[in-house]
């Protein structure tokens, strides 16, 4: 049985989280409205992925990168607090799952830290998991603190068995592994990166894991940039792509049955049969007949990293 899936490559309103909120349910409902039955987004989607800390000089100009840091925490999701509400109204009242990326701010403890997180919302509205990127790539460790293992879980919804590792997690090869173990249908890839190697990278991820993979950047032009942004005639131009999206699906042990959808703000649409990634492992599963458990064992730590405990 195939079902139908939208990977949603338009750009949020960066540092807007009302706004950037707005765009994605809106999205949703076109998608939904369309016969799809997931709908992915882009790696901090929610209010945007801090693409100026490639542009600005390293130790360089504090004041500035501390004003956008300012803003982009104040936009980040509380989740605590409710702020994935309208996602996740949006997903029950459309019965549709929804994978979307985001900068989480840590209201439990430190009030202050942001976490690179990709959540799944199931079509009842229900938070089914919520993972933070492991380790933030090169510049990102000026943005988001590392998260923990317990998010690193494959789940159970209507289109198949969903795990999910964000951008430069996908290079992790123990990550993929644990992913793998948990009879996974469908690797959904939400990143910054595109081009011909990262391609190339899902196109492996599918032949590796016998899965489904799903990769998307925000297609990204520098006319998208608001005009309050901090410094905005330093750091951007008026009309250059700052990321191509690339938005992608590959089917198991095979290449591309939907994208590369190169430089365009539109959803790329694909239809997909979760059962065929078991059957796709007939010849090749890394964590079964293929693998050598009595050799290779891999240990996964899912305890929360939590700063501090409370009794009495």
């Amino acid at each position: 049985m195939s079902n139908k899936i939208a990977v949603i490559q338009t750009p949020p309103v960066l540092l807007n989280l009302e706004k950037s909120m707005a765009r994605a349910v809106a999205s949703i409902e076109e998608v939904a409205a369309n016969g799809a039955e997931l709908a992915v987004f882009p790696e901090a989607f929610l209010p945007g992925y801090p693409t100026w800390i490639w542009r600005l000089r390293p130790g360089g100009d504090m004041a500035l990168t501390g004003t956008i840091h300012r803003r982009l925490r104040e936009n980040a999701v509380d989740i605590g607090k409710g702020d994935l509400a309208p996602l996740c109204d949006a997903a029950a009242k459309h019965n549709i799952t929804v994978v979307m990326g985001m900068s989480e701010v840590d209201g439990a403890f430190s009030g202050s830290t942001l976490y690179n997180t990709v959540v799944v919302i199931g079509p009842d509205g229900t938070l089914l998991n919520r993972h933070r990127k492991l380790l933030a790539t090169n510049p990102e460790r000026m943005v988001w603190g590392h998260g923990d293992a317990s998010g690193l879980r494959v789940i159970d919804t209507p289109v198949g068995r969903i795990g999910t590792l964000l951008c430069w997690e996908n290079y992790m090869p123990l990550s993929r592994f644990a992913l793998y173990a948990q009879n996974l249908d469908i690797l959904i890839a939400p990143t910054w990166d595109c081009g011909e190697a990262w391609l190339a990278s899902m196109r492996h991820i599918a032949r590796e894991g016998g899965c489904w993979v799903v990769s998307l950047a925000t297609a990204l032009n520098e006319s998208d940039i608001p005009d309050d942004f901090p410094s905005r005639d330093e750091l951007f131009g008026e009309d250059g792509w700052v990321c191509d999206g690339d938005a992608v699906v590959m089917e198991p042990f095979g290449g591309p049955v939907a994208g590369p959808l190169h430089r365009k703000q539109e959803v790329l649409y694909a239809e997909i049969d979760a059962s065929r990634a078991a059957s796709a492992r007939r010849s090749l599963d890394v964590a079964g007949h293929y693998g050598r458990p009595d050799i290779f064992n891999l240990s996964v730590n899912r305890a929360p990293m939590q700063p501090v405990s409370f009794t009495g």
